[in-house]
């Protein structure tokens, strides 16, 4: 329940105080509030509970205004701050600063930002309730049931038992598929309360401190005592054997722990009546690696006791120079895969924690927090936190209150990480920098890599980028002088590369029909490594069973009714079929008949990683095999269980999507399988290529990392793409080249920056013509430092029940094209929600 924080009253009272909040809502700017006459002002970073239209809402303190508005009478409407919850900052200044950047740049509202670096259960709010009155009882006995039936009866009637009621749930209960019930539920219940005959309150949901507690019991100097003394006063035999239990711990035990060892708490309420035994709550933290403390080697002061090679202590040597001088700077490790780049991010931590400091290590995907975080409680211990969407809210809050309250050295998280309140920052890391998914694709839509890198320029510490494939514009910023660039051309113990056979499967499917999943040589490669008893990695980016199901009768495909997609078969856990929309989830048993035509000839074409699993264990049945895509990563757990299988060599065979296919160490793989290395390459973005090469040669870098020489198996239509053959060669410099002459002959990035703007209506034609209005007022601006591209129809037309009509702003000056932008949307207030303001897309889709 929510707790009241009292606000000391120390300081003088200051009139007329106003302070700017952010609060957690999408869309919206910072709200200005008026402190109470008789209240102090909150410091920056507090949070306040303020009014937000008929709710109570938690913000943040952004700014304070100590004086007096200049229009007395516009001050009067400015609404008063209802309470204020923290003494001091709760959200760290540099954070808030952080989180404030990322509104501007990335042209978003200042709640969406806030809440991306706000931890969970930290927010107070009001829930509206409705409440019916004897007056409304009377209404409904005398003349409701007389009436014909309106919304305002069946309101009254719904609340008549007297239960107060939610209003969001009085809503769904009257909605009965009926809309325009929802639609005017909030406007019937105000004119009901006018009316005298409901009641409408506002209680608060949450507390301001979300700690967990746990109830325990310890024995009182009465209570030892009477243990002594069996005499007086005279004990039951329970009591006594309670009091002996808890004797055993100065400290007590908790309740739960008292109850398995017999004491009741009956037993403990009596005791406790007499003064021998003392119940208190004590805040306990919910730890993540709680369970796991055998997946972590023991600490050591020497990172995992190797000695660094001559590359890596070379990059180490520069490294510390850089971060020792405790001045802003920006580094590129780029090493090939399995060349050691996570040992040189540990020596570095511990530079950084010699000096006082901490450090912040992102990573691309949750399924690689559980090994780097191994590796880094290997030499911090408990001096170490993880932080993603992976752990429990409860988890989260504990977690990030540590790591507020300087307890932490080392934060290993994903892109939401880069918020963490860390203070005295000297080292961010971003492993696999390259990843595109650093980039958030909901607002606000800002890319981890580069908010890491402004959190760094704040705080004057040191980013180190790492990568087997840069970004295409991080290289170009190393070639240019902005960052410092490291190389580690060599494997540790200088294994050899992988090597590489591309199979055309022109050939195989003209050979063997297209339907194929193996072709010949994969499907002898694996058996080789079945016999060896070595594992294998199979990648195949694109999950499910089926990718469509067509009519051979009218050639219609089954699609998503919200969105213009076909829908993907996936096999459900009780095993039916069911067909399923990757944008908006909608899913349907797969019909037997055609939705278009009622013809009974539906076929499936395409495969995903499930019909690729279902292949292996038809073609190997005593091979042990297992799938990681992101359907297995929902279940809690799914992921570290899987990849520590694989380490322990349980499993002979894995298939996956891209998440096998980076950062992952697995000694016994001497085997990787891409079955289609097309996937990406058709898609209608500049970055394709880029993807692509990136893709194969991150999970060809899976092979061969022990003392086994490994191979990679590429199957594709397109043999001779460029991407392709210098990812078979795992040449990075060559493919650069052969990419930027591309994007500077297109005028794309990095010689260029890109805002995207995508317009959805109910209609094409309601899309198309806003999205016109908007590029006419850019156009009208005349700024010749930027052009405009489109409207033109989204790649994916239709998303979630909404069309889509986008425009590019392309130039060299992100400031003046988002103003431009937003400008151009201030004069339609009506589009500002419907309008999806991208600054610098990793996908144009």
């Amino acid at each position: 329940m929510y707790s009241l924080v009292s606000v000391s009253s120390v300081s003088p009272v200051v009139k007329s105080c106003f302070v700017t909040v952010a609060v957690p809502v999408p869309f919206l700017n910072q709200l200005t509030y008026r402190i109470p006459d008789d209240g102090e002002p909150p410091v920056r970073g507090a949070r306040v509970v303020v009014p937000l239209g008929t709710r109570l809402v938690t913000g943040i303190v952004t700014g304070l205004d100590m004086t007096d508005p200049q229009d007395g009478a516009g001050a009067t409407k400015v609404k008063t701050v209802i309470d204020t919850l923290d003494d001091e900052a709760f959200l760290p200044e540099p954070v808030l600063d952080l989180a404030l950047w990322v509104a501007e740049y990335y042209a978003c509202g200042v709640g969406d930002a806030i809440s991306s670096a706000m931890p969970p259960r930290s927010a107070v709010q009001s829930e509206r309730r409705v409440t019916i009155t004897d007056r409304g009882r009377n209404w409904v006995a005398e003349a409701g049931r007389r009436r014909a039936p309106t919304i305002r009866s069946r309101v009254l009637e719904a609340l008549a038992s007297g239960r107060t009621v939610p209003a969001h749930a009085l809503a769904s209960q009257l909605e009965s598929g009926d809309n325009s019930v929802t639609v005017g539920t909030s406007s019937t219940l105000r004119s009901l309360e006018h009316d005298g005959l409901v009641v409408i309150s506002q209680p608060l949901r949450g507390r301001a401190a979300a700690h967990k507690t746990v109830r325990m019991a310890a024995v009182t100097v009465q209570g030892r005592d009477a243990i002594e003394n069996p005499v007086s006063p005279p004990l039951g035999t329970r009591q006594r054997e309670a009091l002996m239990v808890l004797s055993g711990s100065p400290e007590g035990f908790t309740l739960p722990v008292l109850e398995q060892r017999g004491v009741t708490g009956a037993t403990l309420v009596r005791l406790g009546r007499r003064g021998l035994v003392a119940i208190r709550r004590e805040r306990i933290e919910r730890d993540p690696f709680v369970g796991l403390e055998g997946h972590f080697p023991a600490v050591s002061n020497e990172p995992n006791g190797r000695t660094p090679t001559i590359e890596q202590a070379a990059a180490v040597g520069r490294l510390t120079e850089l971060a020792k001088s405790k001045q802003f700077r920006v580094a590129l490790l780029h090493g090939v895969t399995g060349s050691g780049k996570t040992e040189v991010y540990l020596r570095l931590a511990q530079v950084v924690q010699a000096q006082e400091q901490s450090a912040l290590v992102l990573v691309p995907e949750i399924a690689l927090t559980p090994a780097v975080a191994a590796a880094f409680r290997a030499s911090f211990g408990n001096r170490v936190a993880i932080q993603h969407s992976g752990l429990s809210d409860g988890e989260r809050y504990d977690q990030w209150h540590r790591i507020r309250r300087g307890e932490i050295s080392v934060v290993v998280g994903t892109r939401s990480a880069v918020f963490a309140p860390l203070p005295a920052l000297g080292l961010i890391v971003v492993d696999e920098e390259h990843d595109a998914s650093f980039k958030q694709e909901e607002s606000p839509r800002y890319h981890g890599r580069d908010v890491a890198i402004m959190r760094a320029k704040r705080a004057g510490a040191l980013v180190v980028l790492g990568s087997a494939t840069p970004a295409v514009e991080t290289y170009q910023n190393a070639l240019n002088g902005r960052y410092e660039r490291m190389t580690l051309a060599r494997r540790v113990f200088d294994r050899p590369l992988a090597s590489v056979r591309i199979v055309s499967m022109r050939e195989a499917y003209a050979e063997h029909g297209p339907d194929l999943i193996f072709s010949d040589p994969l499907r002898a490669a694996i058996e080789q490594r079945l016999v060896r008893g070595e594992q294998s990695l199979v990648l195949l980016n694109r999950r499910g069973l089926a990718t469509a199901v067509f009519c051979r009768q009218c050639a219609s495909t089954v699609e998503c009714p919200n969105c213009s997609v076909s829908l993907t078969v996936h096999t459900e856990r009780h095993g039916t079929h069911r067909a399923r929309c990757h944008y908006c989830n909608y899913s349907v048993v797969v019909p037997k008949t055609c939705p278009h035509c009622a013809g009974p000839y539906l076929e499936r074409a395409g495969f995903g990683t499930e019909r690729v699993e279902a292949e292996i264990k038809t073609l190997w049945p005593a091979a042990r095999v297992a799938r990681l895509d992101r359907d297995v990563a929902r279940r809690r757990g799914a992921v570290p269980s899987l990849l520590a299988q694989v380490a322990r060599g349980e499993l002979d065979v894995l298939v996956g999507t891209q998440m096998i296919a980076k950062g992952h160490d697995f000694p016994r793989v001497t085997l990787v399988g891409v079955i289609s290395a097309d996937v990406g390459l058709g898609l209608a973005d500049f970055r394709a290529a880029e993807r692509t090469f990136q893709l194969l040669t991150q999970v060809a870098g899976r092979a061969g990392r022990g003392d086994v020489t490994g191979e990679a198996v590429i199957q594709t239509l397109y043999p001779d793409h460029y991407s392709i053959q210098h990812a078979c060669r795992q040449d990075y410099s060559a493919f650069f080249q052969d990419e930027i002459r591309y994007r500077q002959a297109m005028r794309y990035p990095p010689f260029v920056g890109l805002v995207n703007a995508v317009v959805r209506a109910p209609t094409f034609a309601q899309a198309l013509e806003e999205a016109t209005d908007i590029a006419s007022a850019l156009r009208q601006h005349g700024d010749e430092r930027y052009r405009v591209l489109g409207p033109a129809p989204a790649p994916i037309g239709r998303l979630r029940g909404e069309y889509r009509v986008q425009l590019f702003l392309k130039g060299t000056h992100r400031g003046v094209m988002r103003e431009a932008l937003l400008s151009a949307l201030a004069s339609r207030k009506d589009l500002q929600k419907r309008v999806t303001v991208d600054v610098d897309p990793l996908t144009v889709l």
